[in-house]
C-alpha cells in the first residue's frame, strides 16, 4: 500500500522526519518497502495560461501558443497537443528547467517559428501515465506559480509491505491508529458532518440472508453535475496513494477507501432497474465488468444485481451495464459488509485483484459503512453539487462478526516478551489502540475492536504490546533448556538413516508440493478420492495428495526435457486420505493399510501418512568404460527396497500379487510385513505414458514410512566347524506360483539342517509345457554337530519335494 507522507501526517504528525517515521513503521510491523519523493523530479515548470492559439504557418499539426506564465509579457510557445486552447490553464517548462526524464528546455525553431519552452502533458511531467495532450488544470488554478509549491510536492509517497493479518492498516487512519499508540500521541479525527437530507428519493434494497453480506447501506444523491473535473489536489492525493483519477463520483469512492479503509462503489440510478438485490449468483448467470470483461459467474458469489441480473462482483467490481460517467445526474452509494471469510478467494477465481477485493479479503471495519457513506456524501456534495438523500442501512445481526473477548494474563505477557511491562503501560497501549481493556488481578480482561481481525488469541494481544512498547526495547535473552537425554533403543531407525541408506545407492531427494493438479491425481490412483481445497493457490493444485508418486513423475519429466535420460529420486513426506465414512473399508488404500505408528487422523474427515516414495529410470549404472550398459528394471527397484528392509525389518517381507492399475500388469507388486500391506513397487502402467507426456517408463515404489524404522535387534549366531552340503533341484510348477510360497513351503518342511533356500533359475520356453515354468531350487543344508551323510541329506531333500507337489503341484523335471 502506497501513502502520502502529508496526508498520514493530517491524522498524526510525530515529531520525527521521513527516515524515522518509516523506521517507526517496520518496527510496528508495517514493513517499509520504499519511500520515494512525490516530486518526480521537475524543475522551473510553472502553471500559465494560453491567451492566444494561432495556426502555425507551416505546419498544419503545430500551433503557435501565446502564454501568460505570469511575468508581464507573454511567452511564445509552439505546442502540438491536439487540446491547447485559449484560456486553458495548463503547465509550462520555462526555458532552462528541466523534465524528469533529464531533458533541459533551451529555446528552440520549429519550422522557423521559435518556441520558449514547453506545454507539457502529465505524463512528460510524471504525474500519470496520460500522454494524449498537455495537462489541463482548473480555471482558478494560480497562474505563474510553481508547480511544485502549488501542488505541494514537498512530500513523500511510502510504500507498506503489509502482512495478510493487517487488513485494518489498509487506510491512512489505520496506519496513524498505530502510530498513535507508539509515540503516545491522539490522533487528529477527520470531522464527518452527516449530510442535510434535501432529497426523498430512496432506492429499494433487498439482501439475501444466505449471501457474504451482512451490513448493506447506501443512498441517494441527486442533481450532481460530474463534468466537473476532480479536483488537482484530490487528484494527486490518489496519484500517491497509487490510484488512477477516473471521474469526480469514483474518485471521491477511491478517496474515502484510502483514507478511511472502507471500500464503496457508485451505481448510475437511471440504469438500475427495480429494487438492488444482494444475493447468489444463478447458474449460468454473466456479466459484463467495468474493464469491459464478461464472465460467468459461480454460483457461490455473491452478487449484486436488479431485475435485469447481476450488475456487480459484490465486494470485488461492479458492472458496466450501471457505471457512472460525466452524463450521469442522479447516482447511489452502495457502502457495505461482506464477510471475509466468504470473499476470499473468489477475485483470484476470476482473475482479477481490485483495491476493494483486498480489503474485503481480510475484513473491513463493521461500523464504518454509514461513516463512509456520510463521508463520501459530503465531498461528492461540495464538489459535485446534488441533494442527498436518506441513508438505507441493513443489517442481519445475527450473522455480524463478533469482538473477540479474553483474558490477557501478565505471566503470559512476561513469559513471551522476556521482560515485565508496567501494567499502567499496558494499559494505556491497549486503550490508545482502540482495545477495550479492563486491568484484573491476573492481567487484563480486553475485547477487540470490529475492525481488528487479527486479534483472535491472547498472543495476538501480547504481540500488540510488544510492537507498541518497542521490539527493539525488550531484552535479550536466552532461552533456559535443561536437556533431557533418552537411550536410543537398538530396534528404533531414523528417518535419516533411511534417506542415508538412498542416498548411498545413488538416490537423490526431491520435495515437492502436497498440492496437486486433480487431473493427474485421479489418472494415478482413481481409487481413492483426493480432498479438494477451498482456496487453491491455482488449478494445478487443487487437491491433496494421496500418494507421492504423481510429485516424482513431475520432478523426471522436468528432467527429460532437459535431456536427462537417468535419475533415481526418492521423497519423503504426507499423503492425505479423506474418511468421510468415518474409517469405513472403502475409504482405506487397499494398498497401503493404515494404522502404523506415525499415522494421524486429524478429525474424522482426514487421515494423513509418512510415506516412502521412489523413482528410478535409465542406466542401471553410471556410464563407464568397464561398466554394462542395463538399464533399471523391476528387480533393479526390488534390490533397492531390500536393501532398506535389510536394516528396517521387524518381520517377514513378502512380495505379493497386487492389481494396482497405476502400475503395469506384469510388473507389480504388493509388499507386506508380517502379512499387513505396507506399499508397492512396479513399472509404471504403460498406458499411462502418453498421458503423463514421459519419454520412458519409470519403476516407482512407495512405502508407508513406519514399517521402515523399526529393526531387528542383532543377535550372534555361531558358526559350524562341519562343511556345507547343497542339493539343487529343477521344479516344473505352474506359471502363477511364486517364488515365495515356494520358498515358504520349503522352510515349512524341511528339517532343522537346511540353513538357505536360492533361486538360481527361471526358465519358460522350449520343452516347457504353455502354462508351466521351470523353477531351479539350491537348498543348502549343515549341522552344527556332526558332517552330513548322503542318506539324510537324500531323505531331507525328498521330503521337500513331496511338500511341495503336495502343496503346489511341482514335478521334478529330469
Amino acid at each position: 500500500m502506497k501513502i502520502s507522507e502529508r496526508w498520514l501526517r493530517e491524522w498524526i504528525n510525530p515529531p520525527v522526519d521521513t527516515a524515522e517515521l518509516a523506521a517507526q513503521l517496520t518496527l510496528l510491523g508495517l514493513e517499509v518497502d520504499e519511500v520515494q519523493p512525490a516530486h518526480p523530479g521537475f524543475s522551473d515548470v510553472v502553471v500559465a495560461r494560453i491567451e492566444k492559439v494561432s495556426p502555425h504557418p507551416d505546419a498544419d499539426r503545430l500551433r503557435v501558443c501565446e502564454v501568460d506564465n505570469g511575468n508581464a509579457e507573454l511567452v511564445q510557445i509552439v505546442c502540438g497537443a491536439p487540446n491547447a486552447r485559449t484560456g486553458l490553464v495548463t503547465a509550462l517548462a520555462n526555458v532552462g528547467g528541466t523534465l524528469p526524464d533529464g531533458t533541459r528546455l533551451k529555446k528552440a525553431k520549429l519550422r522557423g517559428v521559435e518556441s520558449f519552452g514547453m506545454l507539457c502533458s502529465a505524463a512528460e511531467l510524471g504525474l500519470s501515465d496520460e500522454g494524449k495532450g498537455i495537462v489541463e488544470f482548473p480555471d482558478d488554478a494560480p497562474v505563474g506559480k510553481s508547480l511544485h509549491a502549488w501542488l505541494e510536492l514537498e512530500d513523500a509517497i511510502i510504500e507498506v509491505e503489509l502482512t495478510p493479518d493487517r487488513g485494518d492498516c489498509l487506510s491512512i487512519r489505520g496506519i496513524a491508529r498505530d502510530l498513535s499508540a507508539r509515540n503516545d500521541l491522539p490522533l487528529t479525527l477527520r470531522e464527518i458532518n452527516t449530510a442535510v437530507i434535501q432529497s426523498g428519493v430512496t432506492q429499494a434494497v433487498e439482501v439475501d440472508n444466505a449471501c457474504a453480506c451482512v451490513r448493506y447501506a447506501g443512498r441517494v444523491i441527486a442533481g450532481i453535475d460530474l463534468s466537473r473535473r476532480t479536483p488537482v489536489w484530490m487528484v494527486e492525493r490518489l496519484r500517491r496513494g497509487g490510484v488512477r483519477s477516473i471521474n469526480l463520483a469514483v474518485d471521491v469512492t477511491n478517496y474515502v477507501m484510502l483514507e478511511l479503509g472502507q471500500p464503496m462503489h457508485a451505481f448510475d440510478c437511471k440504469k438500475i432497474q427495480g429494487a438492488i438485490q444482494v444475493r447468489l449468483a444463478r447458474k449460468a448467470e454473466r456479466l459484463v465488468l467495468l474493464d469491459g470483461r464478461e464472465v460467468e459467474l459461480q454460483t457461490g458469489t455473491t452478487v449484486i444485481a436488479d431485475d435485469s441480473g447481476a450488475i456487480g462482483i459484490a465486494g470485488i467490481m461492479g458492472g458496466l451495464s450501471t457505471a457512472v460517467d460525466e452524463s450521469t445526474t442522479d447516482l447511489f452509494f452502495e457502502s457495505a459488509l461482506f464477510l471475509a471469510n466468504e470473499i476470499i478467494g473468489k477475485p483470484r477465481s476470476y482473475g482479477l485483484h481490485t483495491e476493494s477485493s483486498q480489503r474485503f479479503e481480510r475484513g473491513v471495519d463493521p461500523a464504518g459503512q454509514t461513516e463512509a457513506l456520510e463521508y463520501a456524501s459530503g465531498l461528492l456534495i461540495t464538489l459535485a453539487g446534488g441533494k442527498a438523500g436518506a441513508i438505507t442501512d441493513m443489517q442481519i445481526v445475527e450473522r455480524m462478526p463478533v469482538p473477540i473477548a479474553l483474558t490477557v494474563r501478565q505471566s503470559r505477557l512476561k513469559r513471551i516478551l522476556g521482560m515485565e511491562v508496567a501494567s499502567d503501560e499496558v494499559t494505556r497501549l491497549f486503550k490508545q489502540l482502540g482495545i477495550d481493556c479492563t486491568p484484573t488481578d491476573s492481567g487484563w480482561s480486553v475485547i477487540a475492536p470490529g475492525y481488528r481481525y487479527d486479534l483472535q488469541v491472547e498472543e495476538d494481544f501480547i504481540a500488540d504490546i510488544g510492537r507498541m512498547y518497542g521490539y527493539d526495547k525488550l531484552p535479550r535473552t536466552l532461552l533456559a533448556h535443561t536437556p533431557q537425554l533418552h537411550a536410543v533403543p537398538e530396534t528404533q531407525v531414523s528417518p535419516l538413516e533411511i534417506k542415508q541408506r538412498l542416498a548411498a545407492r545413488g538416490f537423490q531427494e526431491v520435495v515437492t508440493y502436497s498440492f496437486v493438479e486433480a487431473a493427474q491425481q485421479s489418472l494415478l490412483r482413481p481409487d481413492l478420492k483426493a480432498l479438494p481445497l477451498a482456496n487453491p493457490i491455482s488449478s494445478e493444485m487443487g487437491v491433496m495428495r494421496t500418494t507421492l508418486v504423481g510429485g516424482l513423475i513431475d520432478v523426471m519429466r522436468h528432467n527429460q526435457s532437459r535431456q536427462l535420460a537417468s535419475m533415481r529420486l526418492f521423497e519423503t513426506g504426507l499423503r492425505f486420505l479423506p474418511l468421510p465414512d468415518s474409517q469405513s473399508a472403502d475409504s482405506v488404500d487397499p494398498v497401503i493399510v493404515a494404522g502404523h505408528g506415525d499415522d494421524q487422523q486429524i478429525d474424522k474427515q482426514l487421515q494423513q501418512q509418512n510415506m516412502l516414495c521412489g523413482l528410478v529410470t535409465g542406466r542401471l549404472n553410471a556410464e563407464n568404460w568397464n561398466s554394462g550398459v542395463d538399464d533399471n528394471d523391476f528387480y533393479s527397484a526390488k534390490a533397492d527396497v531390500a536393501a532398506l528392509f535389510a536394516r528396517a525389518n521387524a518381520g517377514v517381507v513378502e512380495y505379493l500379487p497386487c492389481a494396482l492399475d497405476m502400475l503395469h500388469p506384469g510388473q507389480r507388486a504388493t509388499i507386506t510385513v508380517k502379512g499387513i500391506s505396507v506399499g508397492f513397487i512396479g513399472a509404471l502402467n504403460p498406458a499411462l505414458q502418453n498421458k503423463l507426456n514421459l519419454s520412458s517408463l519409470p519403476f516407482v515404489f512407495e512405502l508407508s514410512l513406519a514399517a521402515l524404522l523399526t529393526a531387528r535387534v542383532p543377535a550372534a549366531r555361531l558358526l559350524s566347524r562341519y562343511p556345507q552340503v547343497r542339493r539343487d533341484i529343477a521344479l516344473l510348477v505352474d506359471d502363477a506360483v511364486t517364488h515365495q510360497s515356494l520358498v515358504d513351503t520349503v522352510r515349512q518342511a524341511s528339517p532343522e539342517m537346511l540353513q538357505e533356500v536360492l533361486v538360481f533359475d527361471v526358465y519358460l520356453g522350449k520343452k516347457v509345457v504353455k502354462g508351466k515354468k521351470s523353477m531351479a531350487l539350491g537348498l543348502i543344508l549343515q549341522d552344527f554337530s556332526r558332517t552330513l551323510e548322503d542318506a539324510e541329506v537324500e531323505k531331507a531333500v525328498t521330503h521337500i519335494v513331496e511338500s511341495l507337489g503336495r502343496e503346489h503341484g511341482a514335478e521334478l523335471r529330469a
